[in-house]
């Protein structure tokens, strides 16, 4: 008998077939797992209605009842001549639990708690609670002088750690038979504690199970709860109760036929369970290795800007118990720029790759050597000795790197420069130590390059040039001309029609010339000028969005901004003025502003974003943002960084630049690539699935005239300028 040949093709089929199984079993199980949470969801909101209308009307009743006693001519008799009967009719009657009246100075003339009647002075105990509804309704009466009675003050206050109903009406006639002049009122002042009363009223109405009170400090809420809120918002407690949940009823009693059900596809899920686990193990290890490549960058391997600035706070607290000393080392080559525009992209890359590697072996295992971007490094050197020791080392490195590097078969040589900064000792601030180092390479360069500078006080006089910049930047905000806004152009994924524009400061400064914006933005930063800066942007945004034709415009705001409370109503504000709809406006925001998880930072966030504002998350991925930080934050776009559009021509790149586009789908943002410079990354972009695409390929940066030129162009006579 012959035996029976596997067949690959079977065996597919049966998975196929057992894989529609599983995800029908997975279809129906979700469906009525959804309807049970939906119809619980739902059954639960009801409830919450009937409890909240159940106090409301709890406060109502205290109030009618109240108002049967004080709008009463024998009343205003009895407060006239002492009588104490007051109390006694609204606990015999309605089973008010407290009752204070008072006179028209505020003295009280009569107390009730339980049905006994106190001595006035009880009210003393009460009178904190009373006192601002007291102080109310005094000048409600007041304003109200001839208006229609009655008049009451109702709230929910909190006396003696309980919650009650706290009702205060004027003692008036009911009848033109008896007259009192305005002011001489006494006050008839009702409490009515949210007790077992109280509950068993609202559990009976409503068909509530176990209805009891929570303290107000209560940390663990369950669902099924309400809050006994007073009118400014202070919460007094909570009233829970076992919630009806009609949809898990229904489960319970399909149960068994559910179980069956599940046992029979058990086996089906079997085979697919260890697909799964397969496919699990190797999700993974991609989502480690993209950790690991958010911390570090993604050509040498080395540690980014964002792992080495949080290495470089670590070693400082490390050494400052120990009165030890850390040396900072910025590296920057000197002639990087010339080998890119001589031997192309590939071999700038290639000569990165090799510094990294020169670096990494020229230090010790305890110190730290990043990329900082480009061709800048920096080396963090634990437990430094001595100048002399840093010193020494920079004249190793810059040994290693003044040998040739091969550069796919082109003998290169490139040399460095090095600034040397050393920390001074306990509570060394590490932006202190950065700016001190980057001095220090300044001079050094400055000096003619191949050489190493260690930060001296004398370097100082930088900053003194960073003052006169800052006083120039403040004359040119003040309207002394030179700065001004370039529009770059934000194009759909047809790159034909412009969906926006991201707002560009630039300056042409009078002496130095075209300055970077990252340097006076910097310096802007350092010298308290964010606000200005940003002010005039947003203002100068506001002007032009009110005559260009274009959907929206984005701006960057600093993290600095975002940590002033007010920065939301003063956008919003200029906005207003201007008459600029906020649908119209995006700002542009750095992954440092996550990082911070200021409580501030984040209300700011969503009030713009409510007015609606559109944030969007600028350079992303060339800081640190963890998933959890997005997902705490408001965020509606994700811009992708041009050093990874660059990196599109590699595999690693695209894999990278995927995860990212494909992170945003998962978060429901939009995604933007930024530094399209070939048709290449264009067609790879669009093919990836970016929603909006940037950079000089379509567009340089325009003048306010040009952009708007081109907005209102046709989309043929864009296409054809884009490719131009």
């Amino acid at each position: 008998m012959a035996k029976a040949q596997y067949n690959p093709l079977t065996s597919q089929v049966t998975s196929i077939v057992l894989a529609l199984a599983a995800f029908s079993l997975a279809m129906v199980v979700g469906f009525g797992f959804f309807a049970t949470l939906s119809t619980d969801r739902n059954s639960l909101e009801k409830q919450k209605a009937f409890v909240s209308t159940g106090i409301a009307d709890a406060m109502a009743g205290v109030v009618r009842q109240q108002s049967r006693i004080a709008t009463w001519d024998a009343s205003v008799a009895a407060a006239w001549s002492g009588d104490r009967n007051l109390g006694q009719w609204m606990f015999s009657y309605y089973g008010i639990d407290r009752v204070y009246v008072l006179d028209p100075a505020g003295r009280p003339i009569h107390a009730m708690r339980d049905g006994r009647t106190f001595a006035p002075s009880a009210y003393e105990a009460d009178r904190a609670a009373v006192e601002p509804l007291v102080v109310r309704l005094r000048a409600l009466m007041k304003d109200a002088a001839g208006s229609p009675r009655p008049l009451v003050v109702s709230d929910l206050v909190s006396i003696g750690g309980v919650p009650a109903i706290l009702a205060v009406q004027p003692i008036e006639p009911n009848s033109d038979g008896m007259t009192q002049a305005p002011g001489t009122e006494y006050l008839h002042v009702a409490v009515q504690f949210v007790n077992g009363e109280v509950i068993d009223r609202i559990a009976r109405r409503y068909q509530l199970a176990g209805v009891h009170l929570l303290p107000e400090l209560t940390t663990a809420l369950p669902h099924a709860s309400v809050p006994l809120m007073v009118s400014s918002g202070v919460i007094l407690g909570y009233l829970a109760w076992e919630p009806d949940r009609p949809g898990l009823a229904l489960i319970r009693r399909a149960s068994p036929a559910l179980i069956g059900f599940g046992l029979l596809a058990a086996g089906m899920l079997w085979f697919l369970l260890r697909r799964l686990r397969r496919a699990t193990g190797a999700l993974q290890r991609s989502r480690s290795q993209a950790e690991y490549l958010a911390l570090h960058d993604t050509l040498t391997g080395l540690p980014n800007r964002a792992l080495f600035e949080d290495r470089l706070r670590r070693s400082l607290a490390a050494v400052s118990r120990d009165e030890r000393k850390i040396g900072l080392l910025y590296i920057d080559l000197d002639r990087f720029k010339t080998v890119n525009d001589t031997f192309g992209h590939p071999c700038g890359d290639e000569l990165v790759r090799q510094t990294a590697a020169r670096l990494l072996s020229s230090v010790r295992q305890v110190d730290t050597v990043a990329r900082l971007g480009g061709d800048e490094f920096a080396v963090i050197v634990f437990d430094i000795k001595s100048v002399r020791t840093a010193e020494e080392l920079c004249e190793r490195l810059l040994g290693e790197l003044g040998r040739p590097f091969d550069l796919m078969g082109n003998q290169v040589y490139v040399g460095a420069s090095i600034g040397v900064a050393i920390s001074h000792g306990a509570g060394t601030d590490p932006a202190d130590l950065l700016r001190r180092a980057d001095i220090a390479l300044y001079e050094a360069k400055k000096n003619g390059g191949g050489r190493h500078a260690t930060f001296a006080g004398d370097m100082d006089d930088l900053i003194e040039r960073k003052r006169m910049i800052e006083s120039d930047l403040r004359a040119a905000l003040a309207g002394g001309g030179g700065i001004r806004l370039f529009y770059q152009p934000i194009y759909a994924p047809d790159c034909r029609t412009v969906v926006g524009a991201e707002a560009l400061v630039r300056w042409d400064h009078p002496v130095h010339g075209e300055l970077s914006p990252a340097h006076f933005v910097a310096i802007a930063e350092e010298r308290g000028m964010t606000s200005l800066l940003g002010d005039w942007v947003l203002s100068e945004v506001a002007g032009f969005a009110t005559t260009a034709d274009l959907p929206w415009i984005a701006f960057n705001v600093s993290p600095l901004q975002l940590r002033d409370a007010g920065f939301a109503d003063h956008v919003l504000g200029v906005l207003r003025a201007a008459g600029v709809p906020a649908a119209r406006i995006q700002i542009e925001i750095v992954e440092s502003a996550l990082l911070e998880n200021s409580q501030t930072t984040r209300a700011v966030l969503s009030a713009l974003r409510g007015a609606g504002i559109r944030i969007a998350l600028d350079d992303f991925g060339t800081g640190y943002s963890s998933i959890n930080y997005l997902k705490r934050h408001i965020i509606d776009k994700l811009k992708i960084d041009r050093s990874f559009v660059r990196t599109l021509g590699t595999a690693e790149g695209r894999a990278i630049v995927r995860a990212i586009v494909e992170l945003a789908a998962a978060l429901k943002v939009k995604v933007t690539a930024e530094g399209v410079e070939t048709p290449e990354q264009r067609d790879l972009l669009v093919k990836m699935g970016c929603d909006e695409l940037q950079g000089f390929l379509l567009s340089p940066p325009l003048e306010g005239r040009e952009i708007q030129a081109l907005a209102t162009a046709r989309p043929e006579r864009r296409r054809s300028a884009s490719a131009g």
